[in-house]
This record gives structure tokens, C-alpha cells and sequence, in this order.
């Protein structure tokens, strides 16, 4: 395999696909180059000396300048480079595409759960909604009753293991607690034998909904309503106090937004009209029994693929993911849209540094003005808080390559293809137009993952370098690694590893093809993804301005 690359031909940087050591000698277009220091896997060096203020270049794009001279073939550092990024203005190209050869899955079907409004699932779940953090407690009680009551709780291991410690220590056997492993839980999927055609009943605990801003208990409530709306969702059971911001007519108003003839079932009690809280919980339980009966009724069938919303995501990202995860699941992305499916590309603060590139793929110039004008009102809000898109990202990023905020950016980017952008929405809109559409969220995994659940994705793709256990309560979350190494390290988090495009095994076409394939047994229920056997159930509505 080759031991560096080149990303783009106007790159002006190598990236090192394995540790390349001090004092070795590179071959690259004629020229040869001694590295000065180690250069760990995933980082990068230059071709050619650079002085401060220089540019440096890729995936062809600026993504920092040079603060202190850096000699070819030294290692590139947040000491030496900062970030900086190109402007970007008004559409001024079009855009033709050429899409991917599809016809190998023309006729394909996934076995999904079709709804009244013509959206498919790829689960069934019932949903259990506070409209405040004040009902959590509450919601913890339904969600210990059903849970327990219809076997949808996760394996008791742990409990199992606490009991057998004290079992050991009133014995007196010190010595065998030391040695004492747990025994592992089953990886199967629990089915529930009362409800078969039910995947679960799943609860949105938040710790919003009042005491904070309004925008962010309307954002809540729309939030809330496309997990509602979701096709993963055959109806919910929502808890309210009664005098929270997050009113109730806020969320049966976003639900008539999506849908004017919206008629899913949502039972809806509020404490403070209701007496005492047993009669609330015990009314409540009821109801929601009665409503899984008529959930249950409900049976996969064939579906076309153009039925699929894909979320593009990533998280614990490395210096290979620009290079292996994200472009494969671009690609994915391009044969979906092609197929006439959907996906959903989110982290405005990673797309910083491409976002003309984005521009001039918007369809028309009004997606377009819409894309510049939110990127433009969300970095403002960030810098207003003393924060930017630079500050993007983690030490974890850049422990592993991703120096600067137009790195990381330039490399999520390829998540989203090569496609045209067919529409441009702000957090909490729901995806209505099939093709690829930019969705405002922050960069964090959770919060990100989130909107774009609740903006209609039915499958989330989930790229990672360093690891994430990462997933959301209604959308199965496939966890893609951009190497090897992290998939053997953590076969527990992995559902798929791209690290044989690293490894020169895989072109970047034929990981992507692999992808689909796998998405469409997921979507048929075929394949639970590791975030679903462990219960990774993470849900995080955003406070705008607050998080990058």
C-alpha cells in the first residue's frame, strides 16, 4: 500500500497513511523529501517550504496559513499553521452532475412500515414525550413499567454482576472479587412477544421546555413534532405539567405544520389538571396499551428505495475520515439520490471552507441566498459569544490530524457527495424534497444526530475515527470506522470499517456500494446496528448560539 497521499492535485501537503519516520526519504512527482521529524499516521507535511502567511492547500481548497516557517517534510502542527478559509458570496457557476449507475438497484425494495402520509419506516416505536424536564421522573416511571412489563429493557447484566460482588463480599471472598468478570450480554436483538411488529417504546428525556429562551422551547416543540411525524413513529404518549413555555397547542401546531392532515395517535395528559399523579401515570399506561394494540397491527412490506431518508453524520473524527468514511458515504449518497431517495448533510460549523462549493450546487439561486444567509447569522452568533467555526475542533480531532476547523471541514464535506443541492433547511425543518439537502445543526455528534432525525432521516450513516458509541432513540445509527485498527479495537461501537480504502483494497466506489447494500438490511430490519443493541438511545435538542 502506499505509505502517503495526496488529496488534490493543487495540494501543497502530503497526509501520512501510516507513521512515517525521521529521516525518511519520500518520492513524489520527481522530487524527493527527507522528513525532518516522525510524522504520526493521519497527519500531514509539506511538499515544499513554507514561510508565515503562506496558504496551505486541501482537498484543493485553503483550509490554514502557515504561522512560522515550515520546513518540507516537517511535521504540520497547531503550533505551526492556523486556520483560515476562503470567502464564499452569491451562486455564480452551474452545476452539472452526472449520476452514478444505478441499475443495479432499480428494481430493489426494502420491507418497511408504511404510514398514512406516505412516508415508510424503517422501525416502529412508540413514543414517550415531556414537554419539560419537570415530567422526566414521570416518564422514568412509564419507561420502567413497559420496559420491564413487555421485555424491551436491556440486559440486567450489570445488575447481575453488582448482586454476585456482594454476594462475594458478604462471603468473605475478597480474592475472587479481584478476579471476578461479568459475564457479556447477548448481542440479539430482544423481541418483545406481545407486541412482535412493535421495535420498542422509546423517550425523549430533555432537560429543556422552560426556564430558558423561547426560541428554544419552540425550536423544542417543533423538534419534538418531527420525531412525532417521523415515519419510524406509529404514535406518542405525551406528559406535560401545564405551565412550561413548551406548551402543548405549540407542539399540536408544528404537528399541523408538517402535516394538515396529520392522524397519528397522541395521547396527551397534564399533571396539573389531572389530579393526582397516580391517576395521571395509571391513565396513562392504560392509554398507551390500547394504542400499541392498534400500533401493532402494523406489518413491514416492500418499499422503494427512494423511501429511505439518510442522515450523513459524523463524530470522533480522525485525519482519515476525509479520505476513507466520509467520501464512501458520499458516495452512498449520490447512488440514494440517483435511486430518487433522500439524504441529509448537517454541521454547518464543518462545512467552513466549502461553502462555495456547496453554493454554486444549490439548484437555484433562492437554496443558495437561504444557505448563505444561515451560515452567515450562524457564525455571527457564535462569534458574539466570543466563540467562531475555528474553535470547531476537539482535542481529539486534532490529536489526530485535524489542526484546524477548514481540515475537519473540508474532509465532513465529502460526506455529502457530489450531488446538487436541492434544498437548504434550518433546524427543525423537515426534509419534503428528494436529492441532498444541508440541514443547520451544530458539529457535536448528539445534538447534530438529533435534528436530523427530526427532520425526517430514517437511517443515520455515522462516520468515526476515533470512536463514538453515538445513536438515537427512533433511527438506527450505523457506525462507519475510517480505519481498521479502531474497528478491531471496538468491534462492540463498529458496524462497518472503510479502512480498506486506506489499505488500497477498496476503491471509494465499491465501499460505497457495500454501504447501500447494508442500508437497505437495515431499513428492512434485517440488521439492528450495534447503537441499537446497546440501547444508545442519545437525544440532545439544541440551544442555538450555544454549541458548535
Amino acid at each position: 500500500m502506499n505509505t502517503y497521499l495526496q488529496i488534490h492535485p493543487k495540494d501543497n501537503v502530503l497526509v501520512a497513511l501510516q507513521d512515517l519516520p525521521a529521516g525518511q526519504q519520500i518520492e513524489f512527482n520527481g522530487s524527493k523529501i527527507q522528513l525532518k521529524q516522525n510524522v504520526p499516521a493521519k497527519h500531514k507535511f509539506p511538499l515544499a517550504p513554507l514561510q508565515p502567511g503562506d496558504p496551505v492547500l486541501m482537498y484543493g481548497v485553503l483550509v490554514g496559513k502557515a504561522v512560522q516557517p515550515i520546513q518540507e517534510g516537517e511535521t504540520i502542527t497547531v503550533k505551526n499553521l492556523q486556520h483560515d478559509a476562503n470567502a464564499f458570496h452569491e451562486k455564480d457557476a452551474n452545476f452539472q452532475w452526472q449520476a452514478p449507475d444505478v441499475s443495479r438497484w432499480a428494481n430493489q425494495t426494502f420491507r418497511g412500515f408504511h404510514r398514512a402520509d406516505g412516508q415508510v419506516g424503517t422501525r416502529n416505536y412508540w413514543l414517550v414525550i415531556p414537554m419539560v424536564f419537570c415530567e422526566n421522573r414521570n416518564v422514568g416511571v412509564i419507561k420502567t413499567a413497559f420496559e420491564k412489563g413487555l421485555g424491551f429493557a436491556p440486559a440486567e447484566v450489570y445488575n447481575e454482576q453488582v448482586n454476585d460482588l456482594v454476594n462475594l463480599y458478604k462471603s468473605g471472598n475478597l480474592d475472587a472479587i479481584k478476579t471476578y468478570k461479568a459475564p457479556e450480554a447477548s448481542a440479539e436483538p430482544r423481541k418483545n412477544a406481545v407486541f412482535q411488529n412493535i421495535d420498542g417504546i422509546k423517550f425523549l428525556i430533555h432537560e429543556g421546555g422552560c426556564g430558558g429562551t423561547r426560541q428554544d422551547s419552540d425550536a423544542l416543540c417543533a423538534l419534538l413534532a418531527g420525531y412525532i411525524h417521523h415515519p419510524n413513529v406509529a404514535g406518542a404518549t405525551v406528559l406535560s405539567l401545564g405551565c412550561q413555555h413548551a406548551q402543548v397547542s405549540i407542539l399540536q401546531e408544528a404537528l399541523k405544520k408538517l402535516n394538515p392532515d396529520f392522524n397519528k395517535p397522541v395521547l396527551v395528559y397534564e399533571q396539573q389538571t389531572s389530579g393526582s399523579e397516580f391517576n395521571m401515570l395509571s391513565t396513562a399506561i392504560r392509554d398507551t396499551f390500547l394504542a400499541l394494540v392498534e400500533a401493532n397491527k402494523l406489518e413491514r412490506k416492500p418499499a422503494p428505495l427512494s423511501k429511505i431518508v439518510v442522515g450523513l453524520e459524523c463524530g470522533g473524527s480522525d485525519g482519515f475520515s476525509g479520505i476513507s468514511a466520509n467520501p464512501a458515504i458520499g458516495h452512498t449518497s449520490d447512488l440514494l439520490v440517483a435511486l430518487g431517495g433522500t439524504t441529509i448533510l448537517s454541521e454547518f460549523p464543518e462545512l467552513c471552507g466549502v461553502e462555495q462549493e456547496l453554493i454554486n450546487r444549490c439548484e437555484n439561486d433562492d437554496t443558495a441566498d437561504k444557505f448563505i444567509s444561515i451560515m452567515r447569522a450562524y457564525e455571527s452568533q457564535a462569534q458574539s459569544v466570543g466563540s467562531g467555526f475555528y474553535m470547531n475542533p476537539s482535542p481529539g480531532n486534532i490529536k489526530d490530524g485535524l489542526i484546524t476547523d477548514a481540515i475537519k471541514s473540508a474532509g465532513a464535506a465529502k460526506k455529502g457527495g457530489t450531488s446538487p443541492v436541492k434544498d437548504v433547511l434550518d433546524y427543525t425543518e423537515y426534509a419534503t424534497k428528494p436529492g441532498l439537502n444541508l440541514l443547520c445543526t451544530p458539529g457535536n455528534d448528539v445534538e447534530s444526530t438529533s435534528a436530523e432525525v427530526g427532520s425526517g432521516a430514517s437511517v443515520v450513516l455515522f462516520t468515526t475515527g476515533l470512536g463514538t458509541p453515538t445513536g438515537n432513540p427512533i433511527a438506527p445509527v450505523v457506525k462507519l470506522s475510517t480505519n481498521t485498527r479502531l474497528a478491531q479495537r471496538m468491534p462492540d461501537i463498529i458496524d462497518v470499517d472503510t479502512g480498506s480504502i486506506i489499505s488500497g483494497q477498496k476503491s471509494i466506489a465499491e465501499m460505497g456500494e457495500d454501504i447501500l447494500d447494508f442500508v437497505v438490511k437495515v431499513a428492512s430490519g434485517e440488521i439492528f446496528t450495534k447503537a441499537e443493541l446497546l440501547h444508545q438511545d442519545d437525544f440532545i435538542p439544541w440551544k442555538r448560539g450555544v454549541s458548535l
